[in-house]
This record gives C-alpha cells, structure tokens and sequence, in this order.
C-alpha cells in the first residue's frame, strides 16, 4: 500500500467504512434534492407559468441591459485592479521606505476594509451621480489591492540568480522589473490572477446597493415586480440569472485556460548556436581562414594527415 503526504492510505476495513460513508451521503443528498423539489411544486413555483415569463420581450430586454451593464463595470474593473495592482506591488517592492511603508499601508487598509463599504463610500462621497463609476473604483481598490500581493509573491518566487545577473549585465531596476521579474511573475501567477478575476466578475453584483442596473439589480426587479398566478417567480428567476453567472465565469475560467496553454507553447529560452556545424563551416570554407579539405598545415602547425 502507498501512503500520502497528509494521511496513511486506508486499509480494508477503513474502504469499506468510507464506501458505507459515500453511499449514504450520496443517498441523503438525493433524498434531500427531492424533498426541495417536491416543496416548490406544491408551492408552485415549478409551474411553466412561472417560467415562461421570460419569453417576454421587455424581460429580455431588461436581462440583455443588464448584462452590459455588467460587462462594462468588470471590464473597468478588471483593468483598474491590473493596472493598480502592477503599481502596488513595484512600490511595494521598492527600496524607497517611504514609498514601502504607503503601498503596506494602503494595502492593508483596504484589504481589511469590507468591499461593500468601499464601494457604498466611494459612491456616497464622490460618485452620487455616477453609480457605474463608483462600483468600478470601488472594485478596483480592492482587488487591486490582491492583486498586488500575488504579484509580489510571483516576483519573489523568481530566482534570486535572475536578478543577480541582470544587475550584472548593467541593467537599472526598472528594466530589471519590467523585462526579468514582472514578465515571470506574471506568467507563474496567471492562475491566481484569473481566479481574482472571477471573484471581482461576481462582486459586481455589489453593485445593487448602489442601485446600479447590473444582473443582480435587474434580477430584483423582475422577481419583486412580476405577479404570475397570485406569486412572485423568486426560483426561476434565481435558477436563471445564476446560470448567466455561471456562464460568465465558465467562459472567464475557459480563458485563463487557453492563454496559460497558449503561454506554456511560446518558445523561450535563448537560442544556441550549433557549434559543430561552425566547426565544419570554419574547416571547409578557404575564405575562412580553415584551409579547405586539402592536407597540409593548419595555421596551428600541425600537419592534417
């Protein structure tokens, strides 16, 4: 039997205790799903009348502007969070103190800072008027502030030998930042970068509090303003609206996939030159100095038999 870093691998009995185990959570987990299912049938909500209300133009329409809506705060968002992010981790990283000690010291102070507050701040202090605004720098700020962190991580885990040696070859430490370190952390963090990504994707439904139009606002108003036979369609319209949630950071996750294959395909490294074949180039070519193929002394004096 092999064993695992974490536990010993189970023995006969202990199989045989972890398939009962599987069994009847499974069996549970079943026997619950139908109770929930049999509970919202009865109550109605399972009815196709509740369902076909989103075959209605208006409706459609409503889910469609809300979906811009959406895309456009995380799109400002995302850009924000990256390129505040980059900005955090240099000046974190920098040998100024000060400049050290504002990066810490913003950082920490928005991390710990709940998101909803920053961004009902943002809103009620400078961006009344401009809820899309408020929720994209409110997201900014804080997953910026992660972002940095991770980035900092990335640079850090790069070889410390890299560095050594660009600084050896004369370069300055922006150019040490922006082609040796940032480049390398960046590609070893990309994972853990989309996943922030996703996490800010799903914040901007946030967004609501501040009565901006995105998924989650415009799902309110559908389920709390549409009457079908006496109730409100709060299931169908969750079950729907959470799966365009789960559209989007599917497709999102897809993404990050594709470029971190994409990114592990590129050809990298530093090119070599054949040596042997200079050799022969260099021993045959009389223009070369190599003395052709003929016999006779080489310019080191030995004599080619």
């Amino acid at each position: 039997m092999s064993a695992s870093v974490l536990y010993d691998s189970p023995g006969p009995k202990a199989r045989v205790r972890n398939r009962i185990f599987a069994v009847v959570g499974t069996v549970a987990i079943v026997a619950l799903l139908a109770v929930s299912v049999l509970r919202l049938a009865d109550k109605g909500h399972l009815d196709p009348a509740m369902w076909d209300i989103f075959n209605y133009a208006g409706i459609r329409q409503n889910i469609a502007d809300a979906l811009v809506a959406t895309l456009k705060a995380f799109g400002l968002a995302a850009v924000g969070s990256l390129v505040l992010g980059v900005l955090l981790a240099v000046a974190r990283l920098s040998d100024h103190a000060p400049v050290r000690l504002v990066a810490t010291g913003f950082i920490e102070l928005f991390r710990s800072i709940p998101l909803l507050i920053t961004i009902y701040a943002v809103w009620v202090a400078f961006l009344t008027d401009y809820s899309m605004w408020a929720l994209a720098i409110g997201l900014s700020i804080y997953n910026g502030c992660v972002q940095a962190e991770v980035l900092r991580a990335g640079v850090n885990a790069v070889p410390k030998g890299q560095r050594e040696a660009a600084y050896a070859l004369g370069m300055s430490k922006t150019q040490v930042m922006t082609t040796v370190l940032m480049p390398q952390a960046v590609r070893a963090m990309l994972p853990t970068i989309i996943s922030q990504l996703v996490v800010t994707l799903k914040d901007t439904s946030l967004g609501f509090v501040i009565l901006y139009p995105e998924l989650l606002y415009s799902a309110r108003l559908i389920a709390s303003n549409t009457q079908v036979n006496g109730q409100y369609p709060y299931v169908s319209t969750i079950v729907v609206f959470g799966a365009i949630y789960i559209a989007l950071c599917l497709a999102l996750s897809a993404l990050a996939t594709w470029i971190e294959k994409r990114g592990r395909r590129a050809r990298t490294g530093i090119v070599i030159p054949d040596a042997t074949a200079k050799a022969i180039v260099l021993t045959s070519d009389p223009a070369a100095g190599g003395g052709g193929t003929d016999a006779g002394p080489d310019h080191s004096g030995i004599t080619k038999n």
